[in-house]
């Protein structure tokens, strides 16, 4: 088949494609998509066609092969659901409790106050210390919890 006969089979076989498409349950612009690329892949498959009288059958046979391989694909396809990777806060807040008991009571302290959410100078307030004070006790505890966590 020359490529000048194969374009008066498209001018002709498109739209009986698109057709064809829609009566399986497409919408329109869904069936144009894939019966462009059945013309398409027929185009580019055109030496394994052994009738040329039958090429509309053999390009529709390629766009429900399409249409079905389309469908399969999508199938296997799950969406994400948003309750994977929630924390188990129950095993934090044990793993917690254990480090806060390993440091010593003035660390503690601190430590808490930080989890609480207050200030350097609301802490510095709540201890007696200056704020200065207060961020290098914090950085000495935060060390010393970090390196206790790496031992266990």
């Amino acid at each position: 088949m020359t490529s000048s006969e194969y374009g008066r089979a498209f001018e002709e076989g498109f739209h009986p494609t698109v057709r064809f498409m829609v009566s399986k349950g497409l919408p329109p612009d869904a069936a144009e998509e894939i019966a462009q690329a059945a013309w398409t892949r027929g185009w580019e498959r055109i030496d394994q066609l052994r009738d040329q009288d039958a090429i509309r059958t053999w390009i529709n046979t390629i766009a429900l092969n399409m249409l079905r391989r389309n469908t399969h694909t999508e199938s296997k396809i799950e969406p994400l659901l948003d309750l994977a990777g929630k924390p188990d806060w129950g095993v934090a807040s044990i793993e917690l409790e254990s480090l806060l008991n390993s440091c010593g009571p003035s660390e503690r302290v601190l430590l808490l106050h930080q989890l609480h959410g207050l200030t350097t100078s609301e802490m510095a307030r709540a201890v007696g210390a200056t704020e200065t004070a207060v961020r290098i006790r914090l950085m000495r505890a935060r060390r010393s919890a970090r390196s206790r966590m790496t031992r266990v």
